[in-house]
């Protein structure tokens, strides 16, 4: 093959019709740039094999072992069920393993472009959540069980409100990190910051989805104070937040089902046959399996379908009676090697953009398994949010594989100047 700086010399050569001393100067010259032309392209394949080698393994084995468990436990929760009503017990399995895949894809393609190409699209992807989620309320979505959340593409179901929690984390990320020179959020870009959240919020409050709405709350507030808040500004927020809450129980902006649903947690011999019933038969399910549980596909509450949602809100029942005390220990476990991992990552961000990205990632993941566990334990409400990555549901899982590749993205390419 002809190296680029012989053609560059002839090609010179036969525009000018000879080779002076000034001539070949400026031919080895323009060689030169060439050669620095193709240089980039080099570069970045090298720089992109270093960025792989700088992957975060125990992170990546963590979620996959998480993809995987998961898949097995809505198995196990939903196939005796099926079986009882002449459906194909796989029926769940093979949906639940489709979403994984793409979800394990989606987490790949997310790990492969720098992540600040992200903070550019930071705007387009928040404006497209938005529509979402008032395109959702009009006759294009669909409705059940007195909620509109959904869009329906035959036997595919897509819940905007999901994947708008990681539109807010980029879109929250972008702008706090537009001012690197400004130290802190002062009281105006505080101002914008809740404005970025609220409008998703509210739409997904009206929806309703009072679960997304709340972990999108937590998700904003976090990545606030990493933000850099001023206290005064905090503690503001504090009391406007506890003030929220307080009418939202009193002065009915909650419906009553939300209502005795979020506070059954607080009387749970009440009203077992009410709405303390998901409660009830969720601790007996946890209770029944004991140390080391009763075996995979040998749960009586789960096999007889006692708990309702077993494979999406409280599939961590399944896990307790199934595989008792110590497989919910082994899944907590992996659960907290997943934030530990990526709230190093936030420590080892080489900018603001990057360290907010994985602090709204943490307060996504570790406040997820903290209410969801809680919730099936009667410590925390019944609010209706998923478990990571165990959870049945494709919207969900994908948010989910898209989060951890964000924070995987940031932790690898934490030594690019």
């Amino acid at each position: 093959m002809t190296p680029p700086c012989a053609v560059v010399v002839v090609s010179f050569g036969s525009r000018f019709g000879r080779f002076e001393n000034g001539g070949v100067g400026q031919a080895v010259a323009l060689a030169q740039r060439s050669v620095e032309v193709r240089a980039p392209s080099n570069m970045f394949a090298r720089d992109q094999y270093q960025d792989f080698r700088n992957v975060d393994f125990l992170l990546l084995l963590a979620t996959l072992a998480m993809g995987a468990i998961g898949t097995v436990m809505v198995y196990y929760a939903t196939r005796a069920q099926l079986v009882l009503n002449g459906i194909s017990p796989h029926y769940y399995l093979d949906r639940q393993a489709i979403f994984v895949c793409l979800g394990i894809g989606v987490m790949f393609v997310t790990m492969l472009f720098d992540y600040h190409h992200y903070e550019a699209l930071a705007p387009i992807v928040y404006v497209g959540v938005v529509l979402m989620l008032l395109a959702v309320k009009t006759p294009l979505g669909s409705s059940a069980l007195g909620s509109q959340r959904w869009f329906q593409f035959g036997p595919v179901q897509v819940q905007p409100s999901e994947i708008a929690i990681v539109g807010v984390i980029l879109a929250i990320a972008a702008y706090c990190a537009r001012d690197p020179g400004q130290e802190g959020l002062t009281f105006k870009r505080l101002v914008t910051v809740l404005v970025i959240g609220a409008v998703p919020a509210l739409l997904v409050m009206v929806q309703p989805d009072l679960g997304s709405a709340i972990v999108m709350g937590v998700v904003i507030f976090v990545m606030i104070v990493v933000g850099g808040v001023r206290m005064r500004h905090l503690l503001l927020l504090v009391v406007v937040g506890v003030a929220s809450v307080y009418l939202a129980l009193h002065v009915g902006v909650l419906k009553h089902y939300q209502m005795q649903r979020l506070l059954s947690f607080l009387h749970p011999t009440h009203n077992t046959q009410g709405s303390a019933y998901n409660l009830a038969e969720s601790k007996a399910a946890i209770g029944h399996g004991g140390i080391t549980g009763t075996g995979l596909g040998r749960g009586a509450q789960t096999n007889l379908g006692f708990v309702p949602s077993e494979q999406t809100d409280f599939i961590f029942t399944a896990v307790g009676e199934q595989l008792g005390f110590v497989g919910a220990t082994v899944v907590i476990g992996l659960f907290a090697v997943i934030i530990w991992r990526v709230l190093r990552a936030a420590q080892r961000a080489r900018d603001t953009f990057g360290r907010l990205l994985c602090a709204g990632v943490v307060a996504l993941l570790a406040f997820s398994v903290f209410e969801n566990t809680g919730m099936t334990v009667g410590i925390m409400p019944i609010a209706g949010i998923p478990l990571p990555l165990m959870s049945y549901g494709g919207s969900a899982m994908l948010a989910f594989f898209v989060a951890i590749g964000l924070a995987l993205n940031v932790g690898m390419r934490r030594g690019r100047p």
